[in-house]
């Protein structure tokens, strides 16, 4: 079978839970929307089952197939419901949904429910996505607490810098929401990944970490035990000599400036690796090589000429361990997440948890 694959270490996985859930000091919903940012969402939830106070995903759809693979904690849908069939599926399956927008609380106003469901209001502090604004944040939790569907409301907002630890951003939108909060009955969430490793004052009844679950550190300067979960790799499949001066590739983008070694590795951009990768590092048996030559849909070439012993089934990682996702992000002028959630094509294999 084609060698391309991401190996996804759930016992990582629980370590980087266990770790932000003890910084945090509080409860923690996992999230994992975006099939756990390409990572698989059934395999993941399952491994932080029995450590996971919740999981969190953007829309019903993802929810419910967490439910059907008998997926029993609390599940919070961050977009909220888009219509009365996301309302009904979520009161059958107990979903916990954020109401962020106007519309959505009046359709809650309007549904009749077996049982009434917790709610999440969510109030824009300063993203400027969704979210009710401080002048309407005291009516929406008012209409709330008087609306015979809901039994309990949590209030969140969520972080727009929180990355960025020497903006004042951050520490405005806790203040503008401890301001106008305060009088309003309910848990508290505020911090995402970055928010709960940089920003203590964010730290409430519920954290929502996200990417750092999954071994990428928002903060790279923050000296955070987090273990990378999802390792992409593939093998040498075919070597060619390359004569001086030779190009190599789509475009001919690359001459080679000396007699080269050259590895074809069974791995593209369709496979999630970034098409404008040049130069990155990768590793061959564990020894560090370059990519050379343009990225192809489904192959990338790297030189082995200082890799004798390297060629043919030679394992490659692209990133995880060993070559941060971190590192190749930033070559390319992009987020982690992004690569994460575009790696689809290749096969998983699942390392077991605890």
């Amino acid at each position: 079978m084609r060698p391309a694959r991401l190996r996804i270490d759930l016992a990582a996985l629980q370590h980087n839970y266990r770790l932000l859930r003890q910084m945090h000091g509080a409860r923690a919903l996992a999230v994992v929307k975006a099939n756990a940012y390409g990572h698989g969402a059934v395999e993941c939830a399952r491994a932080l089952t029995p450590l996971a106070d919740g999981f969190a995903v953007a829309f019903v759809e993802e929810a419910l197939v967490l439910r059907e693979a008998g997926i029993t904690a609390p599940i919070l849908v961050l977009e909220g419901a888009f219509d009365g069939e996301d309302w009904r599926a979520a009161s059958a399956h107990k979903l916990w949904l954020v109401v962020h927008q106007e519309s959505q609380l009046r359709a809650l106003e309007e549904q009749t429910f077996a049982q009434p469901m917790h709610v999440w209001l969510k109030f824009n502090t300063g993203m400027n996505r969704v979210g009710f604004n401080a002048e309407a944040i005291a009516r929406a939790h008012q209409r709330l607490c008087a609306c015979a569907q809901v039994s309990s409301i949590t209030l969140m907002t969520h972080l727009a810098r929180a990355d960025e630890p020497q903006e004042a951003a951050t520490s405005e939108q806790i203040t503008c929401f401890d301001q106008h909060t305060r009088a309003l009955a309910g848990e508290r969430s505020l911090a995402n990944s970055a928010g709960i490793l940089a920003h203590p004052a964010a730290r409430r009844d519920w954290a929502r970490p996200g990417i750092a679950l999954y071994g990428s550190n928002p903060l790279p300067a923050a000296d955070v035990d987090l273990r990378p979960v999802m390792t992409f790799e593939s093998r040498v499949f075919a070597v060619r000599e390359l004569a001086a001066g030779a190009p190599l590739g789509y475009g001919a983008r690359f001459h080679a400036p000396h007699p080269m070694r050259i590895g074809l590795v069974a791995a593209g951009y369709a496979d999630g690796y970034p098409r404008s990768a040049d130069g990155t590092l990768v590793a061959v048996d564990g020894q560090l090589a370059r990519l050379v030559g343009r990225v192809a849909m489904d192959m990338l070439t790297i030189d082995l000429t200082e890799l004798p012993e390297a060629g043919v089934g030679s394992r490659v990682e692209l990133w995880g361990k060993q070559i941060p996702v971190d590192s190749i992000a930033q070559a390319v002028g992009t987020i982690s997440y992004e690569l994460l959630c575009n790696a689809k094509r290749a096969r998983h294999i699942f390392e077991p948890g605890d």
